[in-house]
């Protein structure tokens, strides 16, 4: 694996996305292709299902595309930690879907709610009935019923997830900001895998840095099911310089699995979270449960027994259903993290070999890359970049690059910027 340095990232990343990560054609020119009729329906308009539906679009403007998402505006769960601590607006996190309607996307506003695979149809909650060729399938996540005793719909008003962006991110803010001086503010990290690996452990460093000026006596408690997670060395080492990691002042305290760091049971009413060596009262207690596949992609028949959806890598088709691709968090693409980037990368394959499939091609070889940031304060930023192939049916990691162990504050900084323009970037070629 050869080491992967900023500059020959972008070089790779940017390749890939304008060529939708495949070789052997020459698609997202803007330029229409000769193509038979095809009708597509995108399922979910995330960082997936919008980039799928607007690429299909942008390669051939001869298929019909629809794009089914309940939700009349995006809120993206990247930077929405930001809200959590105050410094920035759940304005700045929303998005129109009208940049998808300019390219002849036809945005349908309603929840999908059953999908026949063999009839090539899907069911929408308003009675609605769409016919496809291909579907695409990107819901996002959803949450596993009972994973923690109490922890149900009516908890999570009172301990919310937030791992959804919306109400609930800026309900949690708001949360923080009425906890009392010397409350603490605990934070339960789910079981692997979920959505955004490192997203924990971002919002506890950022909720740190609002208690540092704000609640100096609060600190925050992970309670956590797992012994390690995303970025661990960089997080670690950028709680002890900010926040006195590791000391008997430290503003963060993780307690991991080893440690009695499971929760198993929530007392909502006297808001604790309780493991099985101890009970954790906190001012704040912010449950992220462990998670599974959306429900839509349950019912459609998607998911195996790991409770996520099997896929074809080259084309991220369904192993489980023919004629459906899945892509994003919802996907069991092992090897690739539940991220936006990944979601990204996923969609543009996707709406590459499906345009091929459609116009009687062979899909080309496909080229997956992630890049993620994460904040550790407003001006402490860490990175990870991964540029994949395929080989034998799974993906293999051709580079990778992290942000150095050791760095000055100028180049913490400097990850900072280049998180806000990685996310400007990225929503621009989402919804743009």
């Amino acid at each position: 694996m050869s080491k992967l340095t900023r500059r020959n990232f972008i070089k790779v990343a940017g390749g890939a996305a304008a060529v939708a990560g495949t070789t052997g054609c020459s698609l997202f020119s803007g330029a229409a292709h000769a193509s038979k009729k095809g009708r597509v329906v995108v399922i979910g308009g995330g960082y997936g299902g919008a980039v799928a539906a607007k690429y299909i679009r942008k390669a051939d403007p001869g298929i019909e595309v629809t794009l089914i998402e309940k939700n009349t505006h995006y809120v993206s769960c990247p930077l929405s930690n930001w809200v959590v601590a105050g410094f920035r607006s759940i304005e700045e996190q929303t998005w129109s879907y009208d940049g998808l309607r300019k390219h002849g996307v036809n945005v349908v506003h309603d929840l999908a709610i059953e999908v026949d695979g063999a009839g090539k149809k899907v069911k929408t909650q308003s009675g609605k009935t769409f016919a496809y060729d291909r579907l695409v399938v990107s819901p996002g996540v959803g949450f596993k019923d009972g994973a923690i005793a109490g922890y149900d719909e009516a908890a999570m008003h009172q301990m919310p997830h937030a791992w959804k962006a919306g109400p609930q991110t800026v309900q949690l803010h708001k949360q923080l900001k009425a906890m009392k001086d010397g409350d603490p503010f605990i934070i339960v990290a789910p079981p692997n895998p979920f959505r955004c690996p490192p997203g924990p452990y971002e919002r506890a460093g950022l909720v740190a840095w609002y208690l540092q000026r704000h609640k100096p006596k609060s600190k925050v408690i992970i309670l956590d099911a797992k012994d390690k997670f995303s970025k661990f060395g960089l997080f670690t080492g950028g709680w002890k310089e900010l926040y006195g990691y590791g000391t008997d002042n430290s503003m963060i305290e993780w307690v991991p699995g080893a440690q009695g760091g499971k929760v198993t049971e929530v007392d909502v009413g006297n808001m604790t979270a309780i493991t099985d060596m101890d009970e954790f009262k906190g001012g704040v207690v912010n449950v992220i449960p462990a998670m599974t596949a959306n429900k839509i992609a349950h019912t459609a028949g998607l998911t195996d027994e790991s409770g996520w959806c099997p896929i074809d890598y080259h084309t991220f088709e369904s192993t489980q259903v023919k004629g459906i691709h899945v892509i994003g968090d919802t996907s069991k693409a092992t090897g690739m993290p539940k991220s936006g980037y990944a979601a990204n990368s996923q969609a543009k394959v996707t709406a590459a070999a499906i345009v091929d499939i459609l116009n009687g091609r062979t899909p080309g070889e496909p080229s997956l890359v992630n890049t993620c940031y994460s904040m550790i304060s407003p001006d402490y930023g860490i990175s990870v970049a991964v540029v994949w192939k395929v080989v034998d049916g799974k993906v293999k990691a051709l580079s990778k690059g992290v942000s150095p162990t050791k760095a000055s504050n100028s180049f913490r900084k400097h990850e900072g910027m280049y998180n806000e323009g990685w996310y400007q970037s990225i929503m621009s070629d989402s919804f743009g």
